[in-house]
């Protein structure tokens, strides 16, 4: 990589303002991690036990999705496909509420066997897991706002439009420690309210990306939305019943130790998955409805 060429240095100015764009929350956590270390002694650590599990469906979805969509809406609008690049648009979004709002309810409703399982040893206690378990459902009410972020984004990217994801990027930022102030202080949620400030920051970033794609004409969404939500309600509802029923009390997770709750949690797990995409197939969603091939 040669730094004195001008062509290595164009591509780093573009890439900066995009990766600051899709960066805001990462950016943000690392500023509510300055803000926690002003709070009761365990407050950072919670916020860390917490981000690690919220951070999975965030990279494993976000990321790949978001990797996918990138070249394909680039090749469309070179190609000038306008109504493809929207419907490409249109299936990574269909995709993306499908894959995170159950991850997100399963986030927050077995925060508790997720955290004791994984973290609950040594010095890592019964309360810290509690306290975890605030910050983690703060998290998963914005997790499809972080997940969603990562597919609109690339809606400008593809159009060589780096300048609105950052003017926007950095409403959101500043959006976000106001949340900080009236969550930690304010309302006194303390950390819980660190991590839930980042969650609605990343869905307001993803409200006012979307604003924009639409009031551009970039995208225009397809027919038959309201059915997909419908259905993906009831998919959701059986999803939160079977986790709500299958995992017990609290206090059995705190105090089970060993292979027997590691055995539970996959028990739990699987059947979620299982509930939620056999709702899904009896509504009939097929997963030929989702493939989707890369622009040709």
């Amino acid at each position: 990589l040669n730094l004195r060429d001008a062509g290595v240095w164009r591509i780093i100015k573009k890439m900066g303002p995009a990766m600051f764009g899709v960066s805001i929350a990462q950016i943000s956590l690392i500023i509510n991690t300055i803000f926690a270390s002003f709070l009761v002694a365990g407050s950072v650590s919670w916020l860390y036990y917490a981000d690690r599990l919220m951070e999975f469906p965030t990279g494993l979805l976000g990321v790949a999705l978001g990797t996918i969509l990138l070249p394909s809406l680039s090749k469309l609008h070179a190609n000038n496909e306008t109504t493809e690049y929207s419907k490409m648009l249109d299936w990574g979004l269909r995709l993306t509420f499908m894959l995170a709002l159950p991850a997100a309810l399963a986030l927050g409703l077995i925060a508790v066997p997720l955290l004791a399982t994984l973290f609950q040893h040594g010095a890592f206690t019964a309360h810290d897991v509690l306290m975890s378990r605030t910050a983690l459902v703060g998290y998963s009410v914005g997790l499809i706002g972080l997940i969603l972020v990562k597919i609109l984004a690339p809606g400008f990217y593809a159009r060589q439009n780096i300048r609105t994801p950052v003017k926007i990027g950095i409403v959101t930022l500043l959006a976000t420690q106001a949340m900080n102030l009236l969550f930690v202080f304010g309302m006194e949620l303390h950390h819980a309210g660190l991590a839930l400030s980042i969650g609605l920051g990343a869905c307001l970033n993803s409200a006012i990306l979307f604003y924009f794609l639409r009031k551009l004409g970039v995208y225009t969404p397809e027919p038959g939305w309201g059915k997909f939500f419908i259905k993906l309600c009831a998919a959701l509802l059986a999803l939160g019943l079977t986790l709500w029923f299958g995992m017990g009390s609290e206090q059995y997770w705190l105090s089970t130790h060993g292979w027997l709750r590691i055995i539970h949690l996959a028990g739990l797990v699987a059947a979620g998955v299982a509930v939620y995409f056999a709702v899904l197939f009896a509504l009939g969603f097929r997963l030929k409805d989702f493939a989707k091939r890369g622009a040709s």
